[in-house]
């Protein structure tokens, strides 16, 4: 049975990577920008939940809705002030303001909430399910986890594929000049793009505080560099491969750490990463886009 319990223990840390990637994936699909604060976002998310439950006593249904509208405005603001000047520049200039942002994040955690460790409490109230009597148990979080991650990416592409918004999005993220003539506001249209982005972190950032109950400034730097690994190793741009991605690098980060070695199983997961991209450089759902000159 521990087959089995590694694997669903997998499928759930990869399902929150999916949810980050997601943030990822339509940030550059959208917008051609990596957002590397991401992962920092998710951080902020996390602590925003931690206060309105530890310090105000709320819920945890409106722990999760609080820290969606503050990661939302967060996105929106950072995109404004830090990547909306930048547009029409060299992509290195944008990757360095995210760095950027990034330390400016963890450092604000860090002297707002000190460097301590935070004990998170888990916003699921779920029991365990237990089966094949007693040899394999699912934790309420894993449950939860796996649900939310499937009902975001079915919303998600139905946004796209249906709304005028996701309609708009899809027309930016193939031809930004020709989408304005036709009347689409791009401004607006990107300020979307991360402030829904920065939403899905939130959420990510709870939930996998739920899963590994500490939270500290750097929670978001190593999940934020998987999930973004995951987005690539799915397709970058793809809201399938995110979540394909993610739930792949959550499965062999897991098996790797169980039957191989905990420390060596980054370098594993990026091994893999890289095979993967020998074979298929666009990821495994990504679409090789042919530049024209």
């Amino acid at each position: 049975m521990s087959f089995l319990q590694y694997l669903i223990n997998g499928i759930s840390i990869g399902a929150v990577y999916a949810i980050i990637a997601l943030g990822y994936t339509m940030v550059y699909g959208i917008a051609k920008m990596l957002n590397f604060a991401h992962g920092d976002v998710i951080m902020v998310g996390a602590y925003v939940s931690y206060c309105v439950t530890s310090y105000l006593g709320m819920p945890a249904i409106v722990s999760i809705l609080v820290a969606v509208v503050a990661c939302t405005v967060l996105g929106i603001v950072i995109e404004g002030l830090a990547y909306k000047p930048l547009r029409g520049t060299p992509s290195l200039a944008v990757l360095i303001t995210a760095i950027g942002v990034s330390y400016f994040l963890q450092n604000a955690a860090q002297l707002i909430f000190g460097s301590a460790p935070k004990n998170f409490k888990s916003i699921v109230t779920m029991q365990p399910l237990t089966l094949f009597g007693g040899g394999l148990t699912i934790t309420g979080e894993v449950i939860i986890t796996i649900a939310i991650c499937v009902a975001i990416m079915v919303g998600l592409t139905l946004f796209t594929s249906k709304t005028r918004m996701g309609k708009a999005m899809r027309a930016v993220s193939e031809d930004r000049a020709a989408a304005q003539l036709m009347g689409i506001n791009v401004n607006q249209t990107i300020s979307l793009t991360f402030a829904i982005g920065s939403a899905l972190a939130a959420v990510a950032g709870v939930l996998l505080c739920s899963t590994v109950p500490t939270l500290m400034p750097t929670t978001g730097a190593m999940p934020g560099i998987r999930a973004f690994t995951a987005a690539v190793f799915g397709g970058i741009g793809s809201i399938p491969g995110a979540m394909l991605g993610g739930i792949l690098l959550g499965i062999i980060e897991t098996f790797s750490k169980a039957y191989i070695s905990t420390q060596f199983s980054d370098a594993i997961v990026f091994s893999v990463l890289i095979i993967i991209l020998l074979v298929k450089p666009a990821g495994l759902l990504g679409k090789q886009i042919q530049e024209k000159v």
